[in-house]
Formats: structure tokens, C-alpha cells, sequence
């Protein structure tokens, strides 16, 4: 799916990653999400019948099932998934919401680990990775390539993450996450 175009279809991903970008005026290419097994992708495109507001891509291996959307929403009004549907495109606003409020109030460091454990999250494997670039990190979390590389370096040397050639592997979530909610 490309940002800008026609909303004529969602993908239904059952196996594999995507990421979800948007490029900007300037040509940032911003790194919204990533999205896993299960998820519905292009949904608010096909309902509201507007332009893709962001661009999809496989980060490795999917198997996705395209449905066009008079299928789509068909099967909506003939399951009755209306209310499932409105709930699902509410949860994104509101993750939206809270990205934006961590942009606003944390560290760098509480940033960088709020998005990667984000992220992480939707990996199927026991390894909680994030195959993305340290470029696609710092455009997800608002913050320069040198100050995410620095602040990963240290993640790293505390043995909480290990680092490779675009992935990320988060080695402790546990201790992440606390670090994340110490005041």
C-alpha cells in the first residue's frame, strides 16, 4: 500500500511484519508503527473513502489476504463487526495519542524504549526484535540518528538490547519497562 493512493482494499495480515510510514512534505520518512499477525491494514482509507494516509511495507516474509473493499464492507454489515471495526480504528488513534504524549514528556531514553517496546510487541517469536534501521528509530521517536545511536549504546552495555544490521532485539522487556515508568 502506498501513501496517497485510493483506498480499494485492506490487507488482512496473517503471518509476518509490515511496517506502517508516512513521508512528509520534506521527504521524512517517518516510521508510524509496525504491525503484525492478525491486523487489518488500510481500514481507514476504505471506510472514510480518502487517500492512504501512510505507506505499508513487508518487513519480512507475509502472507496477506487482500479484500476489496465492497467485499470489506460487506462482510462488515453481514457480521455485524461495525462496532469491532469502529473499536479497532479508536485503538490506533488513541496509540497515535499516546506517541504523541511520549514525544512531548519523556527522556530520550524513555523514547527509544517506549517505541521499541511498542513495536517488539506484535513479534510472534520468542526473540521480541524490531527489524528496523537506527535511522527509522530516530524518525519514530523524534529524536537525531546520534542521539538514538548513543542512547541504544547504552541500552546495549547494560545488556538490555542487542544491536545488528537493521534489528534491534530487546534482551530484558522486563527491566525496559521499568525503566520506562521510573519517575
Amino acid at each position: 500500500m502506498r501513501q496517497g493512493e485510493a483506498g480499494a482494499f485492506v490487507l488482512c495480515l496473517t503471518s509476518g511484519r509490515v511496517k506502517v510510514t508516512r513521508c512528509e512534505p520534506d521527504g521524512a520518512e517517518l516510521l508510524l508503527a509496525i504491525r503484525g499477525p492478525g491486523e487489518v491494514v488500510g481500514a481507514i482509507a476504505v471506510i472514510d473513502g480518502g487517500p492512504r494516509s501512510a505507506t505499508v511495507t513487508a518487513l519480512r516474509y507475509c502472507v496477506a489476504y487482500a479484500l476489496p473493499a465492497t467485499r470489506f464492507h460487506a462482510i462488515v454489515d453481514s457480521c455485524r463487526l461495525t462496532d469491532r471495526l469502529i473499536r479497532h480504528v479508536l485503538d490506533r488513534l488513541r496509540e497515535g495519542e499516546d506517541l504523541r504524549s511520549e514525544l512531548a514528556q519523556l527522556s530520550a531514553k524513555r523514547r527509544v524504549i517506549a517505541v521499541l517496546l511498542r513495536f517488539a510487541a506484535c513479534d510472534e517469536s520468542a526473540t521480541q526484535a524490531v527489524e528496523i534501521s537506527q535511522d527509522e528509530l530516530a524518525g519514530a521517536v523524534g529524536l537525531s540518528r546520534a542521539a538514538v545511536a548513543a542512547e541504544l549504546s547504552e541500552l546495549r552495555q547494560a545488556g538490555l538490547v542487542a544491536t545488528g544490521r537493521r534489528r534491534l532485539e530487546l534482551l530484558d522487556t522486563n527491566a525496559l519497562r521499568r525503566i520506562l515508568v521510573e519517575r
